[in-house]
């Protein structure tokens, strides 16, 4: 038997109180009131409520260790990446990878692979395998239903998936960006029960008011905290943290513990906040995770106070696994899958025919996945380069890795470089490979230095050049998890230094392929109108 005590935060029943609790290696055996205890607080540990994890370019277990010294004790996991790559293998890949440690993984079932029928992926996840997936334990939910079209408009194997998951008594994830009013309404009413992707508090009321939980995102790249934290006080029992897509080095940094200190330093109450960041998934869920009750699996942390709310400690089924920020997960010998089958690339293929007065340009917001689309003259870029540095008119391109095929060449603005060009084969959904370059010469360099590691994010110019190999499916890495965020930062900073003034420039980049996001988007097969669902014209009159 082991004993802690602390002032114990109470979240269920709304109290704090000084406490011993003794437990033993899965469960907690008894919690006491004492007189006196340590000079610290005890609470449930912390659950990222919707999580990529392939996003953080880390396997499960990497992901894990890192997470641990955050507090952070399990997440609802959605291996739709990998699955868009590998299918249902890749799915297995990260529930045995996740089993290898100490650490509650919750995957979902991807429900939307291929995302789209407008980019070319590696793999299908149908029915069949969705129903094959959910009855695995380890499964939890029916992840996020992108297809938000297809719902409304009564898709047959849209549904079929949806009534899988209901009949195993698995909640059903959502994704329905900018969704309002009727459509909001009848989306939900198909069985969706979450959301992660309001970027407004009117659009989150709106699916409040039908009956969907709200998770309030703060990623790498999408930022949504500032826009929904407000709602917090008054809807804290239908609403969670989550992060969607956390890179390495932001992991290091922190990760819900974060937006924990965020909301208290608002005034929001204490009880309101661990609500949504440890109760509400674990309640939603399912999930086998405990709450600081007795008889609960003695998942819990140690912080110093209520003020800083440092975690001191990070307990999971009663094994110490991080302490003083550090972690104490071994690391495991990483297998590496992969489906990558292109060729190197030649300069020409990143040229483009100028044919009309006017060039269609998606323009990327730093902090959202949105995008918008602007028109521009076709003189603007008509010059050796192809592109107009002064106005930020840069060359995007989208490459098959999948097989060898044409480069889809568009443009994009507000990715700021002055000089050479970024690249990634993280590109969602489908994880082709992403490029943004002022000239060809430069995008087809950064292009081919991740088809010679089979996967990467590369960045070169100034007569420089970088590449943080993913050899994982090309979309992770098999490393320790500090080193890869350690040439993770390298690198964003030589971005950064080529002239990107985003906050997170790969991250960014990696979300120009999200078709399923509106506005305007990049696919392997052409320029997308994410609105209107159907391909456009990179040029028109």
């Amino acid at each position: 038997m082991k004993k802690i005590s602390g002032q114990l935060i109470d979240i269920l029943n709304k109290e704090v109180y000084p406490a011993e609790v003794t437990f033993d290696n899965t469960r907690i055996i008894s919690i006491e009131k004492v007189s006196i205890v340590d000079d610290q607080y005890l609470l449930p540990g912390f659950v990222d409520a919707h999580v990529h994890v392939e996003s953080s370019m880390l396997v499960p277990s990497e992901f894990a260790r890192l997470a641990v010294v955050h507090g952070t004790v399990a997440t609802i996991s959605d291996p739709h990446e990998i699955g868009n790559v590998l299918g249902v293998e890749g799915v297995e890949y990260m529930i045995n990878n996740g089993n290898e440690v100490n650490f509650k993984f919750h995957f979902g079932a991807p429900s939307c692979v291929p995302a789209t029928t407008f980019e070319t992926a590696g793999a299908v996840i149908d029915t069949s395998d969705v129903e094959y997936l959910l009855k695995k334990p380890e499964v939890h939910y029916l992840a996020e239903m992108m297809n938000w079209p297809g719902v409304l408009f009564k898709d047959k194997e849209v549904f079929e998936k949806i009534d899988v998951a209901q009949k195993l008594g698995k909640p059903v994830d959502g994704h329905a960006p900018g969704l309002k009013g009727e459509q909001a309404r009848e989306y939900i009413a198909a069985g969706i029960s979450t959301d992660h992707e309001c970027f407004t508090a009117e659009e989150a009321l709106d699916k409040l008011k039908y009956g969907m939980k709200i998770l309030i995102r703060e990623g790498s790249a999408a930022k949504n905290f500032e826009a929904l934290i407000p709602l917090l006080d008054e809807h804290f029992e239908n609403m969670m943290f989550c992060s969607d897509d956390k890179h390495p080095d932001n992991l290091v940094e922190g990760h819900i513990n974060l937006l924990v200190k965020r909301a208290l330093a608002k005034d929001i109450d204490l009880f309101k906040v661990l609500r949504a960041a440890c109760v509400n998934p674990v309640e939603h869920y399912k999930m086998n995770v405990g709450l600081l009750q007795t008889g609960d699996p003695a998942d819990f942390i140690v912080i110093d106070n209520i003020a800083d709310f440092n975690v001191k400690q990070t307990y999971i089924n009663g094994e110490l696994v991080a302490e003083n920020g550090i972690t104490r997960i071994e690391r495991i010998e990483n297998k590496i899958v992969n489906n990558f089958n292109t060729s190197p690339k030649i300069v020409e293929d990143f040229d483009v025919e100028i044919t009309k007065a006017n060039v269609q340009v998606m323009e990327a917001l730093d902090g959202q996945l949105i995008t918008n689309l602007k028109l521009f003259p076709s003189v603007l870029i008509d010059n050796e380069k192809q592109t107009n540095i002064e106005n930020d008119i840069l060359k995007i391109a989208v490459v098959n890795r999948y097989a060898d095929a044409p480069v889809a060449v568009g443009y994009v603005q507000n990715i700021g470089l002055k000089e050479g060009a970024i690249a990634s084969s993280v590109g969602h959904d489908s994880h082709n490979i992403v490029v943004v370059g002022v000239d060809s010469v430069a995008m087809c360099q950064a292009v081919n230095l991740i088809i010679a590691q089979k996967g990467g994010v590369s960045a070169v110019g100034n007569n420089h050049e970088m590449i943080l190999g993913l050899p994982v499916v090309g979309i992770m890495s098999d490393k320790d998890g500090y080193e890869v965020a350690k040439e993770y930062s390298a690198i964003d900073h030589f971005a950064k230094l080529l002239g990107s003034t985003l906050n997170s420039p790969f991250m960014t980049l990696s979300f120009m392929a999200l078709l399923v996001i509106p506005k305007a988007k990049m696919s392997d097969l052409g320029f997308f109108d994410g609105e209107k669902f159907e391909f456009i014209e990179v040029f028109c009159d």
